[in-house]
């Protein structure tokens, strides 16, 4: 077995470099899709009007298709029809389409934590004079969120992992530069290895993080 070890600890400080620029993705990524999913979690919870329907046509496109898919929509396919988005760039594209993506993800994750809620917890803020907005800012939406978190990491980790994909358009982010150096070397096994490595890290990290954020908010629902 020809595996050299040696080069794989020396490919990693290299691999580093480049992962600001992947974790930048990612929770630039997050960050709108958690928005995003929000916004549609109410409106299919309340079964808004209009808004309803489209948002079940948005939710269902985006979880029913590649991720791949999505980007090459976005960064090749809309400038066809839509000239302005010629401008672009790759890394705005993918922060674009990873959002997209996982907005559709976390709308469902919202919904579910929305609905585990009793009900009769916004009646009752209703009865002592709250407003539906009140109701949701200070009661329903912090229970909620509790009930959210551990699906929602497990949709961060994915993200995480999915900024891999920006890569094929032309993002020299951890991944990328990774393909790069294996080609460059022939050393796919070490390198890969290597970049899976620096995944891994970031995932126990966060996994810790998301543990300690757990702990935090099921203090006050403790005995």
């Amino acid at each position: 077995m020809n595996f050299d070890g040696l080069y794989m600890l020396e490919v990693l400080p290299t691999l580093l470099k480049y992962l600001p620029l992947t974790l930048l993705m990612a929770f630039v990524s997050m960050f709108f899709a958690i928005i995003m999913g929000l916004f549609l979690a109410l409106i299919t919870k309340n079964q808004v009007p209009v808004l309803h329907q489209l948002a079940k046509v948005y939710i269902s496109f985006f979880r029913a298709t590649p991720t791949l898919v999505q980007l090459f929509i976005i960064y090749y396919g809309l400038p066809q029809v839509i000239p302005s988005f010629s401008v672009l760039n790759a890394l705005t594209a993918a922060i674009i389409g990873l959002s997209f993506k996982n907005s559709a993800y976390l709308a469902e994750i919202f919904r579910a934590a929305l609905h585990s809620v009793d009900h009769g917890q916004l009646e009752a803020c209703l009865a002592v004079g709250m407003t539906k907005s009140q109701a949701y800012r200070r009661i329903i939406l912090p229970q909620a969120t509790r009930n959210a978190i551990p699906a929602t990491g497990n949709t961060f980790i994915g993200l995480i992992k999915e900024t891999s994909l920006a890569f094929t358009l032309g993002v020299a982010e951890l991944f990328a530069q990774g393909k790069m150096m294996a080609s460059s070397s022939l050393k796919y096994l070490e390198t890969y290895l290597a970049v899976a490595i620096v995944y891994w890290g970031i995932t126990i990290l966060y996994s810790l993080v998301q543990e300690w954020m757990e702990n935090k908010l099921s203090k006050p629902y403790r005995n």
